[in-house]
């Protein structure tokens, strides 16, 4: 049978994920409202010359 908190004790987590993690979290993505925002703008500016 196995048992959990050993094998919870023995659990070290891969430092591969961790860096992963750190990437994407440190990533500057574009999502959809800043795509609307830029619309705005655009529209903004156009009616504006």
């Amino acid at each position: 049978m196995i048992n959990f908190e050993e094998e919870l004790k023995k659990f070290h987590p891969s430092l591969e994920v961790e860096d992963a993690e750190d990437a994407i979290i440190n990533q500057d993505l574009t999502d959809v409202a800043d795509i609307l925002i830029g619309m705005m703008k655009e529209v903004k500016d156009e009616t504006l010359e």
